[in-house]
């Protein structure tokens, strides 16, 4: 069983939505921003990744996806299960009326691949619900949090999504049971 150490509350920003949080911004969302924004929470995958998936790495009948190693930030592939949640959206965006066929992203918006997240309709998505101070990247954070939470191990939460290992350890920096910054580090 890993060492899990305690580590004083950092002094970086760590930004993540309760689940009444996160469901008010994904309903106050444009749909294309909506529809990453809940594949984001629901795999724990950087901006990036969502915004680079292809059909072509997505196997909807056994439920996963694959982050090529050229694609993640480690360099190592990553195996994506994926929840009934994140199907349903990728179901949803298989059947878009605005999908255009030669098209191999997963995720479009008048046709043409998303590769902008931190747009103006995001910003004002964030306003609508009164949140603030709150990155794309933190989608990450609060699916990192909602595992810990329910009592995910943290080295499944380090694997499940390609964490490098750094030096003795890798710190995942994440709230738990609404506590101001516990901090775990995995060795």
């Amino acid at each position: 069983m890993p060492k899990v150490a305690m580590l004083p509350e950092p002094t970086k920003r760590i930004r993540w939505l309760t689940q009444a949080q996160a469901r008010l911004l994904v309903a106050a969302s444009p749909k294309h921003l909506a529809d990453m924004a809940l594949f984001s929470l629901e795999t724990g995958l950087r901006r990036a990744n969502v915004t680079g998936l292809q059909w072509s790495q997505i196997d909807l009948g056994r439920k996963m996806a694959w982050i090529h190693p050229d694609e993640a930030k480690a360099r190592k592939a990553i195996p994506v299960p994926l929840s009934e949640v994140a199907v349903t959206v990728l179901l949803q965006q298989k059947s878009a009326k605005w999908k255009k066929e030669f098209i191999d992203a997963v995720f479009v918006f008048r046709g043409k691949p998303v590769h902008q997240t931190g747009t103006l309709a995001w910003k004002n998505a964030m306003k609508k619900v009164g949140i603030s101070n709150f990155r794309w990247h933190d989608l990450r954070h609060t699916w990192a949090s909602w595992h810990v939470q329910r009592g995910t191990p943290l080295l499944c939460i380090k694997r499940a999504r390609g964490m490098r290992n750094y030096g003795n350890g890798t710190t995942i920096r994440t709230p738990v049971s609404g506590s101001s910054g516990a901090v775990g580090t995995v060795s």
